[in-house]
């Protein structure tokens, strides 16, 4: 998106209940995510959630450490920050593709993420997009993440009377006899 294009962003939340999020960040280009790291702590703050963050080697294994955490930890809801400045080699590519799998892969299975991971072609187009004074994509994703997880709390409820009973329960038997 270029920088004076006008988007909509659907209005900030808040979490009813207690709500834990967990960032996880790549830091291969510091400043960038740092920057990004103090948008997705404010957004993840104002919705009136708690974080905690965790550092890995690089984008590619962001997925890796989110697959973990839901299989061992107790999370709520996940932020993916990182970045990737195009190269001289297709390792750009690759970087790229494959943690979006990977982060879409988690999405589809049910975790609530919001992808933050940046890929850019230079670094002036990294930091106008991670500063929270300027694009705020750290922020950006953690507001997606706290909407994924409203939408699943809200659709997560049990519900009654719907699905398949036992033939039995239906027609009145119990362990297979005729009721009196």
């Amino acid at each position: 998106m270029a920088g004076n294009e006008l988007h909509y962003s659907l209005p900030r939340g808040k979490v009813e209940k207690a709500t834990k999020v967990l960032i996880v960040v790549a830091p291969y280009y510091k400043d960038v995510a740092d920057e990004m790291i103090a948008g997705a702590k404010a957004e993840i703050e104002a919705w009136g959630a708690v974080h905690d963050l965790v550092e890995v080697p690089g984008a590619l294994e962001i997925p890796s450490a989110i697959s973990i955490a839901g299989r061992m930890a107790d999370y709520d809801a996940y932020v993916a920050l990182g970045c990737v400045i195009r190269g001289e080699t297709t390792h750009y590519d690759t970087v790229c593709n494959d943690s979006s799998r990977g982060l879409t892969l988690l999405g589809l299975q049910g975790f609530c993420i919001g992808n933050g991971i940046l890929t850019v072609e230079n670094r002036d187009q990294a930091l106008v997009r991670a500063r929270v004074a300027d694009q705020n994509k750290g922020g950006g994703a953690a507001a997606a993440a706290l909407h994924l997880l409203a939408l699943s709390r809200k659709w997560g409820a049990p519900k009654s009377g719907v699905g398949f009973r036992p033939a039995a329960d239906e027609f009145g038997l119990a362990g297979g006899e005729p009721s009196a």
